[in-house]
Formats: C-alpha cells, structure tokens, sequence
C-alpha cells in the first residue's frame, strides 16, 4: 500500500542547500539530530513574528527554547503521561465517541472530518480546561482555522481583511471560551489553564497557549483521523486486521500509517551554532533549516526496506511513527493522547456496518505542508 496524500515537491538528496538559502534535510538520522539540538531553535509558524512581541508579554510554548522552555515542559509533563490519559481520559473519549456515532445512526451517513473534530475539541478540551465554554466552539474554531488562509497585511483591502477576521476570531474564543475557564478556576483544578493561572499569566497569555495547544491537539489529531480511517476504509483486508487485533497492535497500526503519511510534512530550525550532521556535513550558525518529515520518515536506512509501504510492526529506532510526533525539546507531548482517541473512535466507528460513501478532497497548508481532508463521507449500512 502506498500514500494516500500525493505531497508535492518530494525526494531529493538528504542534505542539501536549496537556492533560496534553506538548508533541507530528507534523512531521517541527520533529521533527528537537528531536532534534539539545544542551538537549532524554533523557525516558521509565525515565530519571527513572536520575536517582535513587547518582552513583558510571555510568548506561548511552542515559541519558546532554551531554559524557560525545558522547565515548562518539565512542569505540564505531567498532563500527557500515558498514564494519566489511560486513567483521566479513556472515559471521555469513550463517551465522546458515542455520542458522534449516535449522530452516525440517527442520520445514516455524516462526514468524518465532522465527528472527528467533535472527539478531538471534546478530549483536548478536557486536558486544557476549556470546559466552560459556551455554545458553538467548533464553528469559532473552524473561522479561527480556516481550510484557505489569506495573507495578513496593512497595505491591501484583503490583508486588512484579514487581521480584522482574525482580531474578530481570537475574540471571540476569549469571551466564549477562555474567559469563562479562567473565572471558573479561581479555584485551581488539575488542568493546564490552573497551572498557567499559578504561573502567574495574564488571560492574554492563557489565550494564547490555548490556540497554540486547539492547533496542535485538535486541529491535527482531526487530520489524522480522517487519514487513518481513509486508509482502513479503503482496504477490507487491513481493516479487518485492525479490527481482530489487541490494543497494543492497533496502536502500532495507527503509529505506521502516521510514519507514512505524517500530518505535518515540514518543520523548520534557524541554528544558533554550527551543528554538525551524520556524514560530516555542517550547517553553519544562523541558518535556516527545513527538515522535511514525509521524507525523512521514508528513509529505507532508517524505517526499513520497502518505506513507502504500510508495513505495521516496523523496528525503527527513532520511534514506531519516526519523526510525525517531532523530537528534541518540542517534540509533540500529546502524542500518546492522540494515537489512543484515534483508536478509540477508529475501532467503535469501523466494528459498525460503515463503509466510504464518497473519498475526501486533499488540500494543503503550505505553511507546514500540512494535508486538509475534506468530504470523507461515512455512511451506515441498513
């Protein structure tokens, strides 16, 4: 079995400077090792824009590197332990996922991205503290995270346009959904916005590591499920492998279709010392450098013989999904979380008589090189 998502622009040597000034790594091992450097810090997703923040204002995790950034990570480790999902989460995705099927059943047919979207803001919700929020918050989601984004600017009608959609957007998130939780937390819970309150950030602040953790833990975990289930529904033979199997078996299924089709394809480094890689190339200080994961997780010395086919029970040394979930300082810490609501809807939804009414449409975000589905129609069965 091959890729599903066709991305462009793929192969090519596994170091090499481009034209443009961009350093782009496709091996896996030279990957890696960007990645777990403390000297190669976060570039792209809007961080240089970050930078220009006032100092006083704390910039959300996923902008942050060196000391700051390791003791907070090390202080919210404990919100993503498998353990803790095991034991505080199971449940709700259980319940979450029922409650979609129900929708399933009472309307015979109903498109993935939908549900999966409801299981992803249900459970991501839950770990954030976004509990309180009212009415609606998938569709102020979705205007905050549209499937087309337009440039923002100052200069143009549409840039204009722009920044006051999304001024409008991040408003309203903040009075329907962050606002609400922050007053509720006035008495501190176990989640992540009581110990961003103890802290000590503002309602800003806690605005924005919530964005930064709805992009990453729904937005994403929605992508994965329509892919997964595209892969399963369109195969008789591997669905019915996923469905016979042990947890533990289904878990490394949904890690290998990850490895093969990872939702980001690219993630960026700006150096900030000269790194050196495997096989004696070095990137010097101050350079950019793209790391492109659908290639690097490819890499026949690394993954095996036969890359880009679904091979579940693959050895691979950096991990059953390669470098999906990332490595190093930023490496993703919902994964587990993720892979396990994944299998929780995935295995309730495809034990019923559903079958693929129609395949989804591919688009990309070409900040990440991150694929969009769209369209994927389920339907039951009478």
């Amino acid at each position: 079995m091959v890729r599903k998502v066709d991305r462009p622009d793929t192969g090519g040597c596994p170091v090499q400077l481009d034209s443009d000034g961009v350093w782009r790594i496709r091996g896996q091992a030279a990957a890696r090792t960007v990645l777990r450097r403390a000297d190669a810090e976060q570039a792209g997703l809007g961080v240089e824009t970050m930078r220009h923040m006032p100092s006083g204002i704390r910039r959300p995790v996923l902008y942050r590197d060196g000391p700051e950034h390791r003791e907070h990570r090390r202080q919210t480790a404990r919100f993503f332990t498998p353990r803790r999902v095991d034991e505080q989460y199971r449940e709700l995705m259980g319940d979450v996922t029922e409650a979609q099927l129900a929708v399933l059943r009472r309307d015979g047919r109903a498109h993935l991205a939908d549900l999966g979207f409801e299981l992803a803001i249900g459970v991501t919700s839950a770990v954030i503290g976004l509990t309180e929020s009212r009415p609606g918050i998938r569709g102020r989601l979705e205007r905050f995270f549209p499937e087309e984004f337009d440039a923002p600017g100052f200069t143009s009608w549409t840039g204009l346009t722009w920044v006051w959609r999304q001024a409008r957007n991040w408003s309203a998130i903040y009075f329907r959904d962050v606002r609400p939780a922050v007053r509720e937390r006035r008495q501190r819970r176990d989640d992540l916005i009581s110990h961003l309150l103890d802290e000590g950030c503002s309602d800003a602040e806690v605005l924005g590591e919530c964005i930064t953790f709805a992009a990453a833990g729904m937005v994403t975990t929605r992508e994965f499920i329509n892919l997964a289930a595209w892969h399963l529904l369109s195969d008789a033979e591997l669905r019915g492998r996923y469905l016979a199997a042990p947890e533990a078996d289904r878990l490394g299924l949904l890690h290998e279709i990850l490895r093969l089709e990872p939702v980001i394809g690219r993630l960026r480094r700006r150096t900030t010392a000269a790194v050196e890689l495997p096989g004696n190339d070095v990137i010097p200080a101050g350079s950019t450098v793209e790391l492109v994961l659908d290639d690097a997780n490819a890499d026949a010395a690394e993954v095996g013989d036969e890359p880009l086919e679904l091979r579940p029970g693959r050895a691979i040394p950096s991990g059953a999904a390669g470098l999906s979930f990332g490595d190093g300082p930023h490496k993703c810490p919902g994964a587990h979380l993720a892979i396990l609501e994944t299998d929780v809807f995935l295995h309730r939804l495809l034990s019923l008589p559903v079958r693929m009414e129609s395949p989804p449409r591919v688009s990309f975000n070409d900040a990440i090189s991150g694929y969009e589905l769209r369209g994927l129609v389920v339907a039951l069965d009478s």
